[in-house]
């Protein structure tokens, strides 16, 4: 397996055209995971017009596709360790684009929550094949400007998701309404699969073992019984059995726990001793966090933009343009550091994304209805602009120290940690947004209940700015180690 590695800073000029293929193919995979987080976010009042889905369904084509994310990465990452990273990414791959299409063909909100339930299984397997071959293909210098690159393409996919479900909505093409958003995948998957196998180098584990069959059916259902009751207990008046099944969940996840405890040196699911490292699980709890805002924030601001303001599709789509330019001149701020300033550059992107977060709330306050796009254009930016400095330097400087053999099972538990922040998030709305709306389009009562998802949005950002301290406090060129 190539390294490709700058301690004497060639810089990514000094790769070779396979290697570039294979990391625009892989970033482009990730590309295509990430905009199917956030497409459906401009598209559901359409969706919800079309299909009849209810609040608790629009939480669920949210929600079900971040679930059986959060449920399979830390299995995903296993496979590929063990069988192989690009055959495990390509057969997500496959999952993915098929169930895209079932997407597209979907004709009622049942059909359309399981289809991207599907569409989750395949991101479980395709995400932490991308992150581990990254880790474990460049060292150095190199793998800060690479993992810049990764958070710039975050940052991308934030532009792209909700335009294109604004512009394709909007458009109305072939009279298809929203469907082109999941159809759109289809072709771009089968372009992944094409030069995936011809580009993406392979790699695993040198010694596999076996895999824990037992941590699966322990992690699984446990991560499900905690989701699924959060989810739905708000809507439903918080019954008995929702109570029954957060136990339950808590209970699996102790016992899977103490099986992890006991599996340690002999192929366990989880490598707890990654946790031992404080660099490690604080950038973990932070990450968890930063998928929780994410969760919480985007859907219910798309919700407040169309129905509060009462902006069309693609106005709300122009809204989160400019976020998400923010985001990537934040990103493409992360990826020139190439590691230098640690943790400074991630807690600063923070800070600034609180401050606007709280301007933003005090002029929407202050506004209500007469808030218009030029005039919400700065603190957007400047929200889009931190959160951009904070993905690719919390995966490179979590990921920094996991040891090659572990590459894969720390990828998944990274990418775990976001999705079920985002899911429990999403899950959340039922509590901050739609405990105030009730589902309600009116636009007096959509106002209020995002003024209140912005004082937790606030909170949230708080927590994940005091654990970044956990992280290193110098960069490369300096003790690696330091704090």
């Amino acid at each position: 397996m190539p390294h490709y590695t700058t301690d004497e800073s060639p810089g990514l000029s000094k790769m070779g055209l396979t290697a570039w293929i294979a990391l625009l193919v892989l970033l482009g995979a990730e590309l295509m995971d990430m905009i199917d987080q956030s497409v459906v976010l401009t598209a559901l009042p359409a969706i919800q017009e079309s299909t009849g889905a209810g609040p608790a369904a629009v939480q669920w084509l949210t929600t079900g596709y971040s679930l059986p994310i959060a449920v399979g990465l830390i299995t995903g990452g296993r496979l590929g360790d063990l069988y192989g990273r690009r055959r495990i990414l390509l057969i997500g791959t496959a999952v993915f684009t098929t169930a895209s299409l079932l997407c597209g063909l979907a004709a009622g909100p049942g059909l359309l929550i399981a289809a991207r339930g599907v569409q989750g299984v395949g991101v479980a397997l395709m995400i932490p094949q991308i992150l581990a071959t990254l880790h474990v293909t460049f060292e150095g210098q190199n793998r800060s400007k690479v993992f810049g690159l990764y958070g710039a393409v975050m940052s991308l996919a934030n532009v792209l998701g909700p335009v294109m479900g604004g512009l394709l909505t909007e458009a109305d093409l072939f009279g298809l309404s929203w469907r082109p958003i999941f159809l759109v995948n289809v072709p771009v998957g089968l372009a992944v699969i094409l030069l995936g196998r011809r580009f993406i180098p392979e790699s695993t584990v040198q010694r596999a073992d076996r895999l824990d069959l037992t941590g699966m059916l322990l992690s699984a259902p446990a991560i499900v019984l905690i989701v699924f009751p959060l989810a739905e207990g708000h809507l439903r008046r918080w019954p008995l059995w929702c109570f029954a099944l957060l136990a339950a969940g808590l209970l699996l996840l102790g016992g899977f726990l103490r099986h992890q405890w006991r599996k340690q040196g002999d192929a366990p699911l989880v490598t707890l001793s990654l946790f031992r490292s404080r660099q490690f699980s604080g950038g973990m709890a932070a990450q968890l966090t930063h998928g929780l805002l994410c969760g919480l924030f985007f859907m219910t601001w798309t919700l407040y933009l169309q129905r509060g303001l009462g902006l069309s599709p693609f106005h709300a789509a122009l809204a989160f343009v400019l976020l998400s330019l923010g985001e990537l001149a934040g990103a493409s701020l992360a990826a020139k550091s190439a590691g230098r300033f640690a943790r400074s550059l991630p807690q600063a992107g923070v800070l600034i994304t609180l401050a606007a977060m709280a301007a933003y709330g005090l002029q929407a306050d202050a506004s209500q209805a007469g808030l218009t796009l030029p005039a919400m254009a700065a603190p957007v930016v400047l929200i889009g602009f931190g959160l951009g400095m904070v993905s690719g330097p919390l995966a490179d400087l979590t990921l920094a120290r996991v040891p090659e053999a572990d590459a894969g099972s720390a990828s998944g538990l990274f990418n775990t940690v976001m999705h079920l922040g985002i899911a429990v998030g999403t899950a959340l709305t039922a509590l901050t947004f739609f405990a105030t709306t009730g589902g309600s389009p009116d636009a007096a009562l959509n106002r209020d209940a995002f003024l209140t998802v912005l004082w937790w949005a606030g909170s949230l950002l708080a927590v994940m700015w005091a654990l970044l301290f956990c992280l290193p406090k110098r960069g490369y060129g300096r003790r690696r180690d330091a704090r």
